[in-house]
């Protein structure tokens, strides 16, 4: 007997075609997506900038909201890819209602509202806090490297700035005589009336590089300037500045310090896999079920800066201090030490780097006796396996590995610091819902 097979009717016609919810599995979480923004997001004030009557309808901002956070959380950025996933992911359809908006729709609509859309971090995690999985027992700090949308290789530092302004200067103003000479061969040739007067195109592109080469040098001076004053503000405090000779803050940038042309927001950062041109990504993760409950992007590869911050937008978003902090060595300093003590928050932070079997992470030099810092190498050092600190690590860097490798986000897609922070807060709040789908 022969085997018998499902009939497979690729023309048959749908007398009764299927609802949305019926696209995809009733646990599926583009119906969880869906539902929350439609009843639990306050959206007013991207719907309030719908003000003019005339022109066709536009989609409507809710299924918009939901399909940019679905995308993001399938780690679909590229408006491209996103309005690919209308017209061939049931997934995706079951968000949209089987409208199929085109990329630039969808871009627009995130440019636009781009504002808004960070701000649906807040509403996400207070849902997370409803639900209880929001404790602020214990809340690990950390932060990411990601690629900006902008090449190292675009990024040019001060000393070859220099150079390259006097050399540029000097070609452009021997092509410019040039081209002057040509000019008026060809008047005296053609008539002073007639066309040849242009600046030839090989003239225009390297005056546009010389005005990028001193907008950028200006802006790295402008730090510099900046920079500077802060420093003779801190060193005017009277506060203690160590041994040695005390040296005058340069208001001139250093050789090394780099603008990048494509991003200049952006800057070099060191990671594991060697130099990228990029941003820093600030998470506070809470322990119970992994909620992002504050998040900050900055342009400083260095953390040390972003403790305070951090607690500050805690205490913004939960109207509480979280009862335990841990952060790893990037984030210790005496002044950190003294920020966590002043805000009764039980803290562990690693004093240097954890030597690989040992208990507690061993710094370069060793600190002062009775300093915060000695204090907090033996409170370490004492509780060794059974430290608090080692939750750090199963707490907030299963979060950056969802969202790089889970969700493959390891590059932004806009530039700017402003968008990109913006986008930041999408990513994290696309994360949140994630969490909170799978516990609803």
């Amino acid at each position: 007997m022969s085997k018998m097979f499902r009939a497979w009717e690729v023309d048959q016609v749908w007398l009764l075609p299927p609802t949305i919810r019926e696209l995809v599995p009733a646990g599926h979480l583009s119906h969880f997506v869906r539902e929350t923004v439609r009843e639990d997001l306050d959206l007013s004030g991207i719907y309030a900038s719908y003000d003019e009557d005339r022109g066709q309808p536009p989609y409507h901002p809710a299924m918009m909201v939901a399909l940019l956070l679905y995308a993001y959380s399938r780690g679909i950025s590229s408006s491209r890819r996103i309005a690919m996933g209308c017209q061939e992911r049931l997934d995706f359809a079951a968000v949209t209602g089987m409208q199929h908006p085109d990329f630039r729709t969808i871009n627009t609509f995130r440019k636009r509202h781009l504002e808004a859309l960070s701000g649906l971090f807040l509403q996400v995690l207070k849902l997370c806090r409803a639900a209880g999985l929001v404790k602020l027992g214990h809340v690990a700090l950390d932060g990411t490297k990601l690629k900006a949308n902008a090449s190292k290789h675009k990024a040019m530092s001060y000393g070859r700035m220099s150079a390259a302004e006097a050399a540029l200067a000097a070609e452009v103003k021997q092509w410019l005589a040039q081209a002057e000479e040509a000019d008026t061969a060809e008047d005296q040739q053609f008539g002073e009336q007639r066309r040849g007067d242009e600046m030839p195109e090989w003239v225009a592109n390297k005056q546009r590089r010389l005005e990028k080469i001193r907008q950028a040098k200006a802006a790295l001076e402008a730090e510099a300037r900046a920079a500077a004053a802060a420093q003779r503000d801190d060193s005017d405090d009277g506060s203690p500045q160590g041994g040695g000779k005390s040296t005058s803050p340069s208001a001139v940038p250093a050789d090394k310090a780099q603008r990048n042309f494509t991003d200049p927001d952006s800057r070099i950062m060191k990671t594991n896999d060697g130099f990228i041109q990029g941003y820093n990504g600030q998470a506070a993760v809470d322990g119970q079920a992994q909620i992002i409950v504050a998040q900050v992007l900055t342009n400083a590869s260095n953390d040390q800066a972003q403790l305070a911050p951090m607690l500050d937008a805690i205490r913004a978003n939960m109207r509480q201090n979280p009862v335990e902090v841990s952060a790893d060595a990037g984030y210790c300093s005496a002044g950190n030490l003294r920020t966590i003590v002043r805000r009764r928050i039980m803290g562990y932070i690693a004093t240097g780097r954890q030597r690989h079997g040992t208990r507690a992470a061993v710094g370069k030099r060793k600190p002062r006796r009775g300093s915060l810092l000695a204090k907090m190498t033996t409170k370490l050092k004492r509780a060794g396996h059974r430290s608090r600190y080692r939750l750090r690590k199963q707490i907030v860097e299963p979060v950056f590995g969802q969202i790089k490798h889970a969700r493959g986000f390891r590059q932004f897609l806009l530039r700017g610091i402003e968008n990109v922070r913006a986008e930041w807060a999408l990513i994290c709040t696309a994360h949140n819902l994630i969490k909170l789908a799978r516990a609803a």
